[in-house]
């Protein structure tokens, strides 16, 4: 989970993350006794950015707070808090099938089309729900999928597969049976992803006009021209 910078801290105090207040509301839920520090470190933020999720969630009624011994402090949902919490869960799960819904329907569509131009072996780039998602898709199908390219966490596993760090070693993965091509599920940066793997595929296995995306990531296979300089 990606590390929330202090320097955030000003625009979260004014919108704030939904995402991070649902885990804020589960924490103290679960644990009324839990420290701040122990709560940024379950989060992914930081310290002081927790701090000031708690101030935003007893400023609103959400929490709370009360002293306990040795100088420490106890939260505890409110009334309030516990009405939030189900309403943000409830978003959070219609938004999440939504998504799940959306993914299964692109990467069926798009596998079809694989299968279609004969592909039968494919990688994918970038580790997450999506690839998983694709993993799972690509079983109902003739497509197999050998291992997923992220170079942020090799040796791990996506869908049960391998992660690898790059085309090179997806490729020596495929041995004699050879890589027919490469399916982006990267939803952090999906188009540098796309660009940066056609570029790359190009040199490392001649699979630059062979990368393709579902629908829902919205890549771009066009490069915009550059303004032209009057002489």
């Amino acid at each position: 989970m990606r590390t929330v910078e202090v320097g955030e801290q000003s625009q979260v105090e004014e919108s704030g993350n939904p995402g991070i207040v649902l885990s804020v509301l589960t924490s103290i839920e679960r644990d009324s006794a839990i420290t701040q520090r122990k709560l940024a470190h379950e989060l992914g933020i930081a310290l002081g950015l927790a701090n000031s999720y708690l101030r935003r969630c007893v400023r609103k009624g959400l929490v709370k707070m009360r002293q306990a011994p040795l100088n420490r402090y106890a939260y505890y949902l409110t009334p309030q808090g516990f009405a939030e919490k189900s309403r943000l869960t409830a978003e959070y799960l219609a938004v999440s099938f939504d998504f799940f819904r959306r993914a299964r329907t692109d990467c069926a569509a798009l596998l079809q089309q694989c299968a279609a131009r004969g592909w039968r072996i494919v990688a994918l780039s970038g580790a997450g729900d999506l690839a998983e998602i694709t993993i799972l898709s690509a079983a109902e199908t003739t497509i197999e999928v050998l291992c997923v390219i992220d170079p942020d966490e090799p040796g791990r596993r996506c869908g049960g597969l391998p992660i690898v760090a790059d085309i090179a070693t997806a490729l020596r993965c495929a041995e004699h049976r050879g890589l027919d091509g490469i399916i982006v599920t990267d939803t952090r940066a999906p188009q540098a992803n796309f660009d940066q793997l056609r570029s790359a595929a190009g040199l490392d296995g001649g699979l630059g006009d062979r990368v393709v995306a579902p629908t829902l990531l919205r890549i771009s296979l066009t490069v915009p021209m550059a303004e032209e300089t009057a002489p």
